[in-house]
């Protein structure tokens, strides 16, 4: 019994400091490729396209192609696509992979903290579209084409 009351209250607490469309994003701090912070607060003003992903991941690897277009096209009209990779082997495999698929777009290297804040990201990739002023307005489980990422930021610009 008591067991099953811990499992009850981590599953609801979990629930509740997960982010939800409609709420503030959640803050972050992480490090880039180059050892520099890219913090959520530093993107204010832009809409960020925040994306879970991993090196292994098959769907991860399919939008990758879609997302380095939509930066290269929408960068100057306020977009920020940032990749936070949840590869367990870290830089050392994160690094290569970024050279590799000329990745033109910030990739930091994610945590447990930034996954449970955003929702215990148990699927990726995750993409959350975050507005202006820093409100979660859409989320998506799966891969996305440039298409489906346009269309669900191109109202905030």
């Amino acid at each position: 019994m008591k067991t099953t009351l811990a499992v009850l209250t981590f599953f609801l607490a979990t629930l509740t400091l997960s982010a939800q469309v409609g709420e503030k994003a959640p803050a972050f701090s992480l490090k880039d490729k180059d050892g520099n912070t890219v913090t959520l607060a530093s993107l204010e003003g832009k809409v960020v396209v925040l994306n879970f992903w991993a090196t292994w991941c098959p769907p991860c690897r399919a939008e990758i192609p879609d997302f380095k277009k939509v930066y290269q096209n929408y960068r100057e009209k306020g977009v920020e696509i940032i990749g936070v990779s949840l590869d367990q082997k870290g830089w050392s495999a994160v690094r290569p992979f970024l050279k590799k698929w000329d990745i033109n777009y910030p990739v930091v290297l994610g945590d447990a903290k930034i996954a449970r804040a955003y929702g215990n990201i148990r699927s990726i990739p995750t993409t959350f579209i975050i507005d202006r002023e820093g409100t979660i307005t859409d989320s998506h489980v799966g891969a996305m084409s440039e298409d489906m990422l346009i269309k669900t930021f191109k109202k905030l610009l």
